[in-house]
């Protein structure tokens, strides 16, 4: 599948598992609960390591665990809950953290460049169909009021 990284159209190398088995190598994203129940595993096995979120889930809970992930995925359930915009950026000016957030599931082109000023750097559509036009949303703004995580 295809994807915008970093401002880029990219080949996405990652696997979401669900209640699959785990693969013993590769980049896999797993959700909290997951995370929760079979943590030595997932840290046991060779690859990358990334976490699916949504909105419920508290970010106290992994907060300490990030470190182990090299993908964050913020999974939005429709575009009119903006509570992963605040995790977003609580993943990079609180906690610190570098590695990729990705947006996933049901966010909009019209919020792209909103989500990236909050540290969202990937974003994984659900139509790919138009990859191009949804990368130029990163553009649509040229002035900046506020400070971001973007540092602009």
């Amino acid at each position: 599948m295809r994807l915008i990284k970093n401002r880029e159209i990219i080949e996405d190398h990652w696997v979401h598992i669900a209640d699959d088995p785990i693969p013993l190598e590769g980049c896999i994203s797993v959700s909290t609960a997951r995370w929760k129940a079979e943590r030595e595993d997932l840290l046991a096995r060779d690859g990358e390591l990334g976490l699916r979120i949504s909105p419920e889930d508290p970010i106290e809970d992994f907060a300490g665990d990030l470190k182990h992930f090299q993908l964050i995925g913020l999974e939005f359930p429709t575009f009119t809950d903006g509570r992963l915009f605040s995790v977003a950026a609580m993943l990079r000016r609180h906690y610190h953290y570098k590695g990729e957030i990705r947006a996933l599931g049901g966010f909009i082109r019209d919020q792209i460049f909103f989500l990236s000023r909050v540290g969202v750097n990937s974003f994984e559509m659900k139509d790919t169909s138009d990859l191009e036009e949804a990368l130029s949303a990163l553009d649509d703004f040229s002035v900046r009021y506020q400070t971001a995580s973007d540092n602009g």
